[in-house]
């Protein structure tokens, strides 16, 4: 497993949104683009994913951009990196509940345990405290 840069972004640009989050103003991904010095068209791209997941509350038109749905406290690092990158697993058969092998595989339970370790680690750290 390794975060891409468009995991790393995701979280770059969430905290980005965490800070103005008292400010309850909405935040173009413009200005994001420009402060965090991220390419706005992947910025868009990665936008695509995070609102998927519905982190966020957004204006359309002059004043309009993003702003986040839920107080940075209710944001793991876990579930943010997991909706820009896909997944987190360290081995694709860590997630396939239909491996064949699964039961008879010696290093499933390593991988296993690795996976949700890795994934434990991210969901315990909240968005908040990285601000």
């Amino acid at each position: 497993m390794k975060i891409s840069t468009k995991g790393r972004y995701a979280l770059s640009m969430m905290l980005y949104l965490a800070r103005e989050y008292d400010t309850n103003r909405f935040i173009s991904l413009n200005e994001i683009s420009k402060q965090e010095n991220i390419s706005l068209k992947y910025l868009e791209k990665i936008m695509l994913n995070l609102k998927k997941a519905e982190f966020f509350i957004t204006l359309k038109g002059k004043d309009g951009g993003y702003k986040l749905k839920r107080k940075p406290s209710e944001y793991s690092i876990g579930e943010i990196i997991r909706a820009a990158e896909g997944n987190l697993e360290v081995i694709s058969c860590v997630g396939d509940n239909k491996c064949p092998r699964k039961t008879k595989c010696k290093t499933y339970p390593l991988w296993k345990g690795l996976n949700d370790e890795i994934n434990d680690y991210l969901d315990s750290k909240l968005l908040s405290d990285y601000i």
